[in-house]
């Protein structure tokens, strides 16, 4: 399911032209195909992750992978440019409920460090490497058989995958769900069954959810996101200005009634840990980097060095191969040995060294002796980084918390990628097609990314010194 939707964002972004001459979007309204998926799906997930303690990650998981996969059928038959937004709308809302428990459960079913870690380099490398060769995928697949299959291909997956969880998927329930499910079993039973009655149940659902919390966080999230989708856009500062003003008073207002409810969305003592904070600071920073890298490093080719969609993304296959190699055999070992806080440092130093690279490349650049160094460099920095920032990200969380702490850290990574996307694409703007503007241009934008990942290198080294060591393994979880 992760792949899935990693592999959505990257696989649509090749097939927007094709979707625009078709469904006849606007230049600016064709953007909203990718947009409309990223706010529904950042603005959902610290709500979906709190559904998820409240009545168990399986559940929402499959929940989610449903509404995905429904969403992607309608998607797929869309005649008009309002249908398909609609249903990129509810396909994001689909993603968030099942990606926003992933963390969680992964945390769950492999508590023990080496295990997690090993976990985490699946994970890692299905969100990075599934994000490179989304843009082999959507070439191949818009090129020979047209865009609609691009969502049609995930019905089979999902109805597989769906299958496959309800079958093999832990049926856990969270302590605080035991604990309150006892409760209304003592207030109101059904006396031939012994269970509490249909009204009880969703009276108690009611009152832990916070539905008041619930609706300024997503508001003010997808606010949020949006504002910074429209940064960088011509005559949209005002716009951006104005939703962003706008996210920020929501989620002021979502602290406060934090503070005051009886049961908030958030239980303050996960906003009161500053690590977690810290940590899921640089997880946004190490998401604006990557995949910032990934979209900028794309048109690159495709503008400055000449190559077709299909030809990027062959020539972008060295990247996801490394990251595979690392994430899931090298990363894994090298933080069962030293912590994920010193192989976090390494992989940000090699994010950091390839940046530079990419900034340094000439104008008419030789992909064997120019451009693969970075790619591969780059691909070790990323096999290595994302697996030990997500493990920073979810350390500590408590069994209860951990569908909130999921859903956490995966609005951090939404929200890097959406800044790291929208900055860097404004710096590389440049008025002119010449192919030196533009090769200023982006190689400028691969600078700006080499201060995000300096300034999270800076959070790990100077900011995260407490973070788990193999000395102290038993506080991973």
């Amino acid at each position: 399911m992760s792949l899935m939707i990693v592999l959505d964002s990257t696989i649509v972004a090749v097939a927007v032209p094709d979707i625009q001459r078709e469904l006849g979007f606007s230049p600016a309204g064709v953007a909203w195909v990718v947009n409309g998926y990223l706010v529904a799906f950042a603005g959902l997930l610290l709500f979906a992750g709190r559904l998820g303690d409240l009545l168990g990650a399986w559940r929402v998981f499959l929940a989610g992978l449903g509404v995905f996969t429904v969403a992607s059928l309608l998607c797929g038959f869309a005649t008009t440019a309002a249908a398909l937004i609609a249903g990129r709308f509810l396909q994001g809302a689909g993603g968030a409920l099942a990606a926003a428990v992933v963390l969680g459960m992964i945390v769950r079913l492999f508590p023990a460090p080496a295990e997690q870690a090993r976990a985490m380099g699946i994970y890692s490398f299905t969100q990075a490497g599934g994000a490179a060769a989304g843009f082999v995928l959507g070439g191949v697949l818009t090129d020979a058989l047209g865009w609609p299959v691009i969502f049609l291909i995930n019905v089979p997956i999902g109805l597989a995958v769906w299958l496959a969880g309800r079958r093999l998927l832990h049926r856990e329930t969270s302590s605080e769900t035991s604990r309150e499910t006892s409760r209304a079993t003592n207030r109101a039973t059904n006396p031939r069954t012994n269970r509490p009655t249909s009204r009880e149940t969703s009276r108690s659902l009611r009152d832990r959810l916070d539905l008041p919390g619930a609706l300024l966080i997503t508001a003010g999230l997808s606010l949020g996101v949006y504002a910074i989708i429209r940064t960088g856009e011509p005559g949209a500062t005002r716009t951006s200005t104005l939703a962003g003003a706008a996210a920020v008073l929501l989620i002021l207002g979502f602290l406060l009634r934090q503070h005051l409810a009886r049961t908030p969305l958030i239980p303050l003592r996960v906003l009161a840990r500053r690590r977690l904070l810290i940590a899921n600071a640089a997880v946004v920073l190490v998401f604006a980097t990557g995949m910032g890298f990934q979209f900028m490093n794309a048109l690159f080719m495709q503008r400055v060095m000449g190559y077709d969609a299909l030809g990027t993304g062959l020539a972008f296959l060295p990247t996801p191969i490394v990251i595979g190699f690392v994430s899931l055999f090298a990363a894994p070992r090298l933080t069962a040995i030293r912590g994920p806080r010193p192989v976090l440092v390494t992989g940000l130093i090699l994010l950091l060294a390839g940046l530079l690279l990419l900034h340094r490349l000439p104008v008419s650049p030789d992909y064997l002796t120019d451009m693969l160094p970075s790619l591969i460099v780059m691909g070790l920095g990323v096999g290595i980084t994302i697996p030990s920032i997500i493990m920073l990200a979810m350390s500590g969380a408590a069994p209860e918390d951990t569908g909130v702490v999921s859903g956490f850290s995966n609005t951090a990574q939404q929200a890097g990628g959406a800044l790291g996307l929208s900055v860097l694409a404004a710096v590389a703007a440049r008025d002119t097609e010449a192919t030196a503007a533009l090769h200023d241009g982006y190689t400028t934008a691969f600078l700006v990314a080499a201060g995000f990942a300096l300034a999270a290198l800076l959070i790990t080294t100077l900011a995260l010194r407490d973070a788990p060591t193999k000395q102290k393994e038993h506080r991973y979880v």
